[in-house]
């Protein structure tokens, strides 16, 4: 990641994948409401949906201040109506400063964070999301019966040495988590360098 003389941060990932997640959540965000995006990052993303889904408010979060500072700079270059101030936000705890959303995005955290996380991103979403709402999640997974791509191991063997507790999840244990918070698997779709968009909806 990048950063210029501001605060505007830059994740090189982010120019390759917007456009292919922007596709899919075309077929399942609401026609209106809230999203909350979860460990925004960059900021990137949330100013690239804010303007595509002009119908939509976006609310960005991440638990790092630098993340913050980022989102923030990259939403005052563009002032789009629709996309608030960033939020601080750390998946694991089990309070949120938001209270209900009608979509939660995550995009590029469990695979970079500790297990924990993911419990809270699922624990979260099960208590904020309505019935039917779509948590949708990007990322590489493992999966059961079907084979790694080289890169995705070297991924996970990339991560695991920054941090032990970091590394590429099997799909299923996701899903299994989700489960135990009220949330079924709807879609998993192939997407371009290895990843998958895991759409899950709230019973």
């Amino acid at each position: 990641m990048t950063g210029g003389s501001d605060a505007r941060r830059s994740a090189p990932h982010v120019a390759r994948n917007t456009g292919p997640i922007i596709d899919v959540l075309r077929g399942i965000l609401p026609d209106e409401g809230l999203v909350l995006e979860i460990a925004s990052g960059s900021g990137e993303h949330a100013l690239a949906f804010a303007r595509a889904f002009p119908h939509l408010l976006w609310q960005p979060s991440d638990a790092d201040p630098v993340a913050l500072r980022s989102i923030d700079a990259w939403r005052g270059a563009e002032d789009l109506p629709n996309l608030l101030a960033p939020v601080p936000l750390d998946a694991v705890a089990e309070g949120w400063l938001v209270e209900r959303a009608d979509a939660i995005l995550c995009i590029n955290m469990i695979h970079i964070s500790p297990w924990a996380a993911t419990v809270g991103l699922m624990r979260g979403a099960g208590r904020l999301l309505g019935r039917g709402c779509p948590l949708y999640l990007y990322g590489a997974y493992r999966r059961d019966g079907v084979e790694t791509a080289p890169s995705n191991e070297a991924f996970d063997a990339s991560l695991r040495a920054r941090n032990p507790e970091w590394g590429v999840r099997r799909l299923e244990e996701v899903v299994a988590e989700a489960e135990r918070h009220g949330l079924r698997l709807d879609a998993v779709l192939e997407m371009p360098a290895n990843n998958l968009s895991v759409v899950l909806r709230r019973d």
